[in-house]
């Protein structure tokens, strides 16, 4: 097939980012979000239906016995609209990458970083928003970000030592008194309506997620300050630096971009593979977010970021400040010599250096390029992947997003470690929740893949 310019141009756009052409959501307000997400679930659910129906016994792929025992890796059997993380390329939400996103989603005056709220708007209808759609949306947020009291006084009454994210998990599950879906699904509403009252419930938790971090952080680090009114003026990220107790405007844009970055790492992942199953039993959003945060605060997922500055730290206190390369390296070869590994290197998926770290080191390199602590990582940037490549065992030696995130928080004064995985928590919402509105609206099933045991499997591939 020949393919002039013009239409060589238009496949590849389509290749790269889902066309749907329902409608243009561009002079849409904010308040007409959930009109949009409708008529794009509608149009995809009718192509999806099409292309089970000529495909769905189509194999696409094969599942080894390694698979099997090795965490499902590489097993294709997720669909997930949000967001795609090529190997190569990193992640893509709806097609456009990070680079993409920082150019193109709206930011706040004067500001450099895009806001969330563009992203967020970004996962659920595949389009770029506007300025005043994004601004109508950070409105909407402040006005429901206040918390049932009950939750407030959970919050309150918890113990010092309970971990930040053993208090963020349970908070949000108690706030699923306010959940649309359960009360409409207790009613009796109709299959075809789930997708709008999980909007609405994602609506409600991402705009009350600042507060149930920013309550936590001020109760345990500094002694339990009040968190203040939220501003309807501001957005989403400002609003929620104000609550922490923190005026860097700086900061703030760190924040915008700490959060759009981290929010989506497409279905596989635990935090997002965690929420998704769980919804998938029709679990209210709050409940299914939860489950999503339990699996976050784990050290092989999002609390890896504060392995990482424990690992510096440590490296600090023994070479200091300005080390060589070659302390550095011998530093890492002692490391992977006793058994432990270089947090914040490799991934699952990525076969190069993680998009999120670049954006992240580009915004050390414009406002902190002298903070000893981003040039112990920039250097470590430059041993570690040889020294890991060394070794042949290691199918990624890049960095992740792990290893920088931390430092930046540091910093800008937040510097208590245990808070971090709560930051992600906040963001992660963002993909987690729009997906969950697609998976309703689609009509996604409850997940129940088959298991084997050993003995079994062996039997199966004549083993036994």
């Amino acid at each position: 097939m020949i393919l002039s310019r013009v239409a060589r141009t238009t496949f590849q756009l389509q290749k790269n980012r889902p066309v749907i052409s329902v409608l243009s959501s561009r002079n849409a307000s904010s308040s007409e979000l959930k009109d949009v997400v409708g008529a794009k679930i509608s149009e995809h659910g009718k192509k999806i239906k099409e292309f089970r129906g000529v495909y769905g016994s189509k194999v696409v792929g094969e599942v080894t016995v390694d698979m099997i025992y090795g965490g499902m890796r590489g097993i294709k059997a997720l669909a997930t609209e949000t967001s795609y993380l090529d190997p190569e390329e990193g992640i893509r939400f709806r097609g456009y990458s990070i680079p993409e996103c920082r150019d193109l989603l709206p930011k706040a005056p004067g500001g450099q970083e895009p806001l969330p709220e563009g992203l967020f708007w970004l996962l659920l209808t595949g389009e770029v928003p506007t300025e005043n759609q994004v601004k109508n949306l950070s409105k909407e947020w402040a006005a429901h970000a206040d918390l049932p009291a009950h939750v407030v006084t959970m919050l309150n009454n918890f113990p010092a030592h309970l971990h930040p994210m053993s208090q963020f998990a349970a908070a949000i599950t108690a706030c699923n008194t306010e959940s649309a879906f359960a009360k409409a699904y207790s009613e009796g509403v109709h299959k075809s309506k789930y997708w709008e009252y999980t909007f609405d419930d994602a609506m409600s938790l991402i705009a009350k997620l600042p507060t149930i971090a920013a309550t936590i952080y001020r109760n345990l680090y500094r002694d339990g300050s009040s968190i203040g009114a939220i501003d309807p003026n501001k957005d989403w990220s400002a609003n929620f630096v104000d609550m922490l107790g923190f005026k860097d405007e700086k900061f703030t844009e760190l924040m915008r971009l700490y959060l759009t970055i981290h929010s989506d790492h497409e279905g596989g992942n635990v935090s997002a593979h965690a929420t998704h199953l769980v919804g998938s039993a029709l679990s209210d959003p709050y409940l299914s977010f939860a489950a999503g945060m339990c699996g976050l605060a784990g050290p092989l997922h999002g609390l890896a970021n504060q392995e990482v500055l424990v690992f510096i730290t440590k490296m600090q206190q023994q070479l200091g400040d300005n080390p060589s390369e070659a302390q550095i390296s011998d530093f890492c070869r002692k490391t992977l010599g006793s058994g432990q590994v270089i947090p914040g290197y490799g991934h699952a998926v990525l076969r190069k250096t993680d998009p999120r770290y670049t954006a992240q080191r580009e915004f050390c390199l414009k406002h902190l390029p002298d903070y000893p602590m981003f040039k112990l990582v920039s250097t470590i940037y430059k041993v570690v992947p040889p020294i890991l490549m060394e070794t042949g065992k290691v199918k990624n030696p890049w960095p992740n997003v792990d290893a920088h995130s931390g430092v930046i928080l540091q910093y800008y004064g937040l510097k208590e470690m245990t808070f971090y995985t709560v930051l992600f928590g906040v963001s992660r919402a963002l993909g987690v929740t729009a997906s969950l509105v697609w998976d309703r609206g689609l009509g996604l099933p409850i997940e129940r893949p088959k298991s084997m045991t050993s003995e079994g499997l062996m039997k199966m591939v004549g083993a036994s």
